[in-house]
């Protein structure tokens, strides 16, 4: 006659086939640390936002011009019932937006008081790089080289850009006319 296990002790005999069949398995290399986030395009420049710095990525939205404000304010949105303003990056940098516009997004950035949205002209995803290639950012010259901080090299050059440094600089705060 066998005898009924209790529940605790049948737990306990799985237990311990699993841990006998998992002293078999080889161990995994240990996980080189990485650096992630959003890329994206302005111009003929390629970018990467820290992903904590950007809450989310929308295709270009329906928006509302504002008068009195600077060209590169573009207008608001309404984002699920906030206004959420929009800027053209490229405006502010002074160049322009690419053309197409079914590329464009904005990177949404929430930053202490600051909700605003970053037009920029193409999004390529999440990019993921090894920590420790993050390089120093060499000489950059123009108005966004205070808001470089460092960068990536790949197939192409992965500029770090901060939108909290940008939200967060005199002349972006600044948009009246």
């Amino acid at each position: 006659m066998t005898e009924s296990l209790t529940a605790f002790e049948l737990l306990l005999q799985i237990d311990q086939r699993c841990r006998l069949l998992v002293a078999d398995l080889p161990s995994q290399p240990t996980r080189q640390d990485s650096w992630s986030g959003i890329g994206f395009r302005l111009g003929e420049h390629w970018y990467v936002a820290p992903m904590r710095e950007v809450s989310e990525v929308l295709p270009e939205p329906r928006l509302t011009q504002l008068p009195g404000v600077k060209p590169w304010v573009k207008g608001v949105a309404n984002l699920r019932g906030r206004l959420l303003p929009v800027m053209d990056v490229c405006g502010f940098f002074g160049d322009e937006l690419s053309a197409v516009r079914k590329q464009r997004r904005v990177l949404v950035i929430e930053h202490s008081d600051v909700f605003a949205g970053l037009m920029v002209d193409e999004v390529f995803g999440l990019q993921h790089f090894a920590q420790d290639s993050l390089e120093p950012t060499g000489f950059i010259n123009g108005p966004i080289a205070p808001f470089i901080k460092g960068r990536f090299q790949r197939e192409q050059n992965w500029q770090v850009f901060s939108p909290f440094a940008l939200v967060q600089s005199q002349g972006f705060m600044n948009v009246a006319l």
